[in-house]
């Protein structure tokens, strides 16, 4: 089977083979490659020494323990790696100690899944089926299943992750041994977790990689706030549908119209704070009043967790705290202002979103209702007019200049008073209008 490869990694493995040392292209380059995708990150085994690997590329770097030796490229950076043999593992994600070796079948079994245990060098090297898993759509651990998820803990949201994002199944050997060993979980950073939960959110199929993770016993590990919505029921005479929140939650996530991983977050998490508020009232209706203030105190508490810097837990705290905004053709414009600044110009897209996919995720069969377009119309309209003082047509020059006044606390009372008439009607924000009006407000 022949591939065309590019320039830069022909002369790669042509440096290697001048060289006489043995070099595969393998992990996720040559699965794509079999695929026929796009290869975005490119992955090379040798049995060059890492000393010797920096012979045959004077312009590569090598600044760790495993081996690789890295080197830029017009492609991104390629990783060359000596192959290698592991030993035991003690706390379920590092090796004890690691060892060369020469033989590319010893270095393809210490990888975790038969699609991402293939070499290609001269030939295709593919001693556990992987070509036969791709073709078939299964991820599948390499030997036993066990050995591999208590080697590395990360593999069992790795496996998921791969599914989701190659829209491939899970072999049943696989994905028992995922759920009985998903406790190993805890032994992992959170940090690494959080990479791995970004890239199944990132997928093609979010919603299938989190129903994995439910159906393993991982969900219910990492958030525990989320798999708590299952089996709670909005009813009584006043709802239309019966839903479970879990289950809602899952098929808002299904339905975002964003391929942002923190938006689809926002729209998994966004009604955890029902757990807490749950309430019967009188007429037997569920209730879940201000549940949109307890999902976002509970969200600050798992970006926590999840190590987000101060920019996403910021946007995931605003998704879900602001998520159940009132949408009414009579909203004023000071309404629709309140409303901006609460969520921030930048989010607006992202609420309008998740928001569709809440209101598909309930149920509804129209994404958007004509209030909706209606508001957005709005929004569009109010951001063209000011939002500040900056945004008047004249400024505090124009104001000492016209009255002949010093720089003071005066300027600043009459630019406040002009802005507040503008805000009334932006029509009026006219520097002739503003220049005549200054007159009066001093009169």
């Amino acid at each position: 089977m022949n591939y065309t490869l590019p320039k830069e990694v022909n002369n790669l493995l042509q440096k290697f083979q001048k060289a006489n040392f043995q070099i595969f292209i393998v992990g996720g380059a040559i699965r794509d490659l079999l695929m026929k995708k796009r290869v975005s990150d490119w992955d090379f085994t040798t049995d060059a020494k890492p000393e010797e690997i920096l012979k045959i590329l004077p312009g590569g770097f090598y600044d760790n323990k495993f081996g690789t030796v890295g080197l830029e490229t017009k492609l991104g950076i390629f990783e060359i790696t000596t192959m290698r043999k592991e030993g035991v593992y003690k706390d379920h994600r590092h090796p004890t100690e690691i060892g060369w070796t020469n033989k590319i079948e010893e270095d393809l079994a210490r990888r975790d899944f038969t699609v991402n245990a293939i070499g290609m060098g001269q030939n295709i090297v593919d001693p556990f089926k992987g070509q036969d898993d791709i073709k078939n759509k299964i991820i599948r651990a390499v030997g036993d299943p066990i050995q591999r998820f208590k080697e590395d803990a990360l593999r069992l949201i790795r496996a998921v992750r791969f599914a989701a994002q190659l829209e491939f199944g899970v072999d049943p050997k696989t994905l028992q041994a995922i759920k009985d060993n998903s406790l190993l979980i805890k032994d992992i950073a959170f940090e690494r977790i959080r990479d791995e939960l970004f890239k199944i959110l990132s997928s093609n199929n979010p919603y299938f990689g989190i129903v994995k993770l439910r159906e393993t016993g991982i969900l219910q590990i990492i958030l525990p706030e989320l798999e708590q919505c299952f089996g709670i029921v909005q009813e009584g005479p006043k709802h239309d549908r019966v839903y479970d929140i879990g289950e809602h939650s899952l098929l808002t996530l299904k339905e975002t119209t964003s391929n942002d991983p923190l938006v689809r977050l926002a729209a998994l998490l966004h009604d955890i704070g029902k757990v807490k508020t749950v309430k019967t009232d009188s007429t037997g209706n569920v209730t879940f009043y201000n549940h949109d203030v307890e999902g976002g105190r509970l969200v600050l508490q798992i970006a926590k967790r999840f190590n987000l810097s101060k920019k996403q837990t910021d946007k995931l705290y605003c998704l879900v705290r602001w998520h159940l905004f009132t949408v009414d053709e009579r909203q004023t414009d000071s309404a629709i202002r309140r409303f901006i600044k609460n969520i921030g110009v930048e989010n607006i897209n992202d609420m309008m979103a998740l928001r569709i996919g809440d209101r598909l995720g309930g149920g509804t069969q129209k994404a958007v209702s004509w209030r909706m377009e209606e508001f957005q119309k709005r929004i569009k309209e109010v951001l063209k007019k000011p939002f500040s003082i900056s945004d008047l047509k004249i400024n505090g020059n124009d104001i000492m200049k016209e009255l002949n006044l010093k720089p003071g606390p005066k300027v600043g009372e009459i630019l406040q008073k002009l802005f507040e008439k503008v805000l009334e009607d932006s029509s009026k924000n006219k520097k002739e209008y503003l220049l005549e009006k200054i007159k009066n407000l001093v009169a």
